[in-house]
């Protein structure tokens, strides 16, 4: 009887791949919106001599997401990542940015074979795990850093847009009960 394989199935990557694309796409819209947030005056805002800059924040969460598609993309991960020569020099470019390259490369890794995504990447040193496993890694990576970027935004002097529900400043509003015509 053969061993059993730990391999994922064609069937799984595939399944996960496109679960891991729709969640992604999600939250490029949140973090668009928490990055819109930076007022444009206060991009240099950091809340302690050893944090990054607000600016610098926002395009390492953008630049990152990017890149971690782009590796998965290219079935290789490079530490320093390809030369930027587009960066976006104020809030609203970065957004802009940031949204292009995002749909850019998440319809780079949705082109990809099943064969392509169940592809061992060296990450580093660290890991060695299928190529679609890494969307789990951009996810949290984005979330993470969008977190502290939204601790960030009041001592900036702005407002915290919802992200997975209301916030004191964009207050949960459920929708509105449909009314059947009878």
């Amino acid at each position: 009887m053969p061993a059993p394989s730990h391999a994922p199935t064609p069937e799984f990557v595939a399944t996960y791949t496109a679960m891991m694309l729709g969640s992604a796409s999600r939250e490029l819209e949140t973090t668009k919106k928490v990055i819109a947030a930076i007022p444009e005056g206060e991009r240099e805002y950091r809340p302690d001599p050893h944090a990054r800059t607000a600016w610098e924040l926002a395009w390492h969460i953008a630049e990152s997401d990017v890149h971690f598609l782009d590796s998965i993309a290219d079935l290789k991960f490079n530490m320093d990542g390809p030369p930027r020569p587009d960066k976006p020099a104020n809030v609203a470019d970065l957004v802009a940015w940031y949204d292009r390259e995002m749909k850019r490369g998440i319809e780079r890794v949705r082109a990809m074979s099943p064969a392509q995504l169940t592809t061992p990447l060296d990450f580093f040193g660290v890991f060695n795990l299928p190529a679609a496993f890494y969307l789990a890694f951009l996810n949290n990576h984005g979330i993470h850093h969008r977190g502290e970027l939204v601790t960030y935004l009041r001592p900036m002097g702005s407002k915290v847009p919802q992200i997975y529900g209301g916030s004191h400043d964009e207050p949960f509003q459920p929708p509105n009960p449909k009314t059947s015509a009878a």
